[in-house]
């Protein structure tokens, strides 16, 4: 098909003025004829379900010079069907072109999507003459067959209504005058012509109709009226059309929404002002329960917000889920209709259903400028009351410049969620902190630490969740501000610290947690010593299952010969002992220990060390470190001690032989 200025008409859709296609003159017919299709459908108002089934039935166009692939004989939905035949008045959509003798055409038939094709010659002389607007043509046809201007396609369309939505005014002239008593007649969708040419904002078709008396108020199945469909396209000059020959500005759709809430969301100021004018309530709610002044706030609209709060709008207007104004601005990130809000007072401590305020929504969605500006209007009372902290928001999210304002301005870095906030998580968090554990955030837990936040108040240790994430970054850190190295896990009673059932792969990990006072004794304390063990039963290690509290509840510890034994770290017994070994004192492996390094001749030095007598040096180092205790014990290079007996002291390699001389 050659370059063409076209015209697009698609019935329900938005109108197009002449668009020069020039760009598409490459085109095969094929092509276009799938441009075409594509840019009907993406205006088209249809449910999901059809939808659905419109795109399931359509491809993507075909690059220039590409081939499209064959159909699949075995697909359950058939392509759509591309006929060469003559165009009928059940015709759903088309494209037509002035400077081409080829009109492309399409109809929905239960979901299915079927395109005709055929040369203008062969139109339905009706349908060709007002494609066109070709009033002369037309009127000869309506002397000639003037019966067929009251008969109805399927789908309960007249000429007038086809002519209405094309936006040839000649036209209409023609058809109205011929047949004056259809004006108001609408299709099996109630639509009448006036409603058709305010949708696509044919702006002469509308006056014309209107001065011929087409009734402004006649609305679709949707209860949607000309003024409401001229306020949702956001065209002002039919929205005062329609005014003037007396339209309803307070007729709702069947959502609930008015006029004035469609003409806000396009953000009509002077449409707004033609609707109050003429009578439109501004308390007037959606089913959502939402009014004008909300959906100003929604949209961003400011201009049309500071008017309805001069008209009196509620300041606190909130929906059915109690969401304020205030509220949704503060979602969506909307400073100037914040800023508007406070300062007409609204209430920034009015919580929606859920308990939330607007610091909380803006704190999660990263709105820094608005959580700023809610810190001193909102109340830390209710913030507390409400069972979750912004903090909790800000770090769960990653908003670390909303943690760090939020840090500043006081809040509390150890507030805990309440019971029912923390069961919406799997792993029952608690703090804002572990958050950031789990997140990786190393930056917002340097920021909640710093500011004094506790690493053991949830019921997970944040450091077991760092450990389990292999995090040496995230545990140091933790360690240094003294995270519990010793934790246990609720879920899974052990007879050791659960940290080291994460790191028995990561041996340099291990090594860290045992140097900042990780229990290594209480791995080699086994209930059954030099005893036969029974036999080993299928455990979990805690990795999948570390967060099930609903378990059912078990009086057994799991000891550490169980989890060393396990197939995945079996092969690493020898190295983890002797880890262990340079932390105890005089220990006696039980037998299962003993019998897994009897297995491989090259730990017979491990087993041997756990034979002998342990040094004297090395006993000293554990009663120090015994004496400081845990939390002490990042100190030592503090005490006034030689420089290489303190790194001794902390296992840092170094021959000790010189302490002595």
């Amino acid at each position: 098909m050659a370059a063409a200025r076209v015209t697009m008409a698609a019935s329900r859709t938005t109108s197009r003025e002449l668009e020069d296609y020039s760009a598409y003159a490459h085109m095969s017919e094929e092509q276009l004829l799938q441009l075409a299709i594509e840019r009907s459908l993406a205006e088209t108002n249809l449910s999901p379900w059809q939808d659905r089934q419109v795109q399931a039935h359509t491809q993507p166009a075909v690059p220039k010079g590409a081939q499209r692939p064959p159909a699949n004989p075995n697909s359950a939905n058939p392509p759509s069907e591309i006929k060469k035949t003559k165009i009928d008045r059940d015709v759903q959509d088309h494209i037509f072109s002035k400077d081409s003798d080829k009109v492309i055409a399409w109809t929905r038939h239960n979901g299915h999507l079927r395109v005709t094709v055929q040369t203008v010659n062969d139109l339905d002389p009706f349908l060709s003459a007002i494609w066109k607007g070709d009033a002369k043509t037309l009127q000869d046809l309506v002397h000639s067959k003037s019966k067929y201007l009251e008969e109805p396609n399927k789908d309960g369309w007249l000429p007038l209504h086809e002519c209405a939505c094309n936006g040839h005014v000649e036209c209409l002239k023609v058809l109205l005058k011929a047949k004056p008593d259809t004006i108001n007649k609408r299709t099996h969708r109630n639509q009448t012509p006036l409603i058709l040419a305010v949708g696509r904002k044919h702006v002469a078709c509308v006056e014309h109709l209107l001065e011929q008396g087409a009734d402004p108020n006649i609305a679709n199945n949707q209860w949607e009226t000309p003024l409401y469909k001229a306020c949702e396209k956001g065209n002002e000059e039919i929205v005062e059309l329609l005014l003037r020959y007396g339209a309803t500005p307070t007729k709702a759709c069947v959502q609930g929404l008015t006029p004035l809430h469609e003409a806000v969301r396009n953000k009509m100021l002077e449409s707004c002002k033609m609707l109050i004018h003429a009578g439109a309530k501004l308390w007037a709610q959606n089913v959502y329960g939402i009014d004008s002044l909300f959906t100003a706030a929604q949209c961003n609209a400011v201009d049309v917000l500071n008017y309805l709060i001069h008209k009196g709008g509620n300041i606190n207007s909130k929906a059915n889920d109690d969401a304020t104004a205030l509220f949704e601005a503060s979602k969506n990130g909307h400073v100037q209709v914040v800023k508007i809000l406070l300062s007409k007072r609204a209430d920034a401590n009015k919580a929606n259903k859920s308990g939330l305020l607007p610091i909380h929504i803006a704190s999660k969605n990263g709105h820094e400028s608005i959580v700023a500006m809610l810190i001193p209007k909102t109340s830390t009372t209710k913030v507390r009351r409400s069972g979750i902290s912004p903090l909790h928001f800000a770090a769960e999210r990653n908003r670390d410049d909303v943690l760090e304002i939020l840090i500043e301005a006081g809040y509390d870095v150890n507030a805990m969620l309440s019971d029912d906030w923390s069961k919406l998580h799997e792993d029952r968090r608690s703090t804002a902190l572990y958050s950031a554990v789990v997140n990786r955030n190393i930056e917002a837990a340097i920021m909640l630490l710093e500011a004094g936040a506790d690493p053991n108040l949830d019921i997970f240790n944040p450091l077991l969740v760092a450990v389990r994430k292999g995090n040496i970054e995230m545990v140091t850190l933790l360690v240094k501000y003294g995270a519990n190295v010793n934790a246990m896990l609720p879920t899974h009673p052990t007879s050791f610290p659960a940290a080291l059932v994460f790191c028995m792969r990561y041996i340099m990990m291990m090594k860290y947690l045992l140097d900042n006072g990780c229990d290594a004794l209480a791995c080699f304390k086994c209930q059954y010593g030099s005893n036969p063990h029974p036999p080993l039963k299928p455990r979990s290690t805690g990795r999948e299952t570390m967060y099930l509290l609903n378990e059912d509840p078990s009086d057994y510890c799991v000891q550490f010969c169980e989890i060393i034994s396990a197939p995945s770290v079996s092969g690493l017994v020898g190295p983890i002992i002797d880890t262990l070994l340079n932390y105890v004192g005089h220990v006696k492996l039980c037998s299962r220990l003993t019998e897994h390094l009897d297995n491989n001749k090259d730990w017979a030095h491990v087993k041997e060390k756990a034979v002998l007598p342990c040094t004297l040096m090395n006993l000293c180092r554990i009663k120090v470190r015994q004496q400081l205790g845990v939390h002490r014990l990042q100190q030592i290079h503090t005490l006034p001690l030689p420089a290489r007996l303190n790194k001794f002291l902390i296992y840092e390699r170094e021959s000790f032989e010189g302490i002595l001389s």
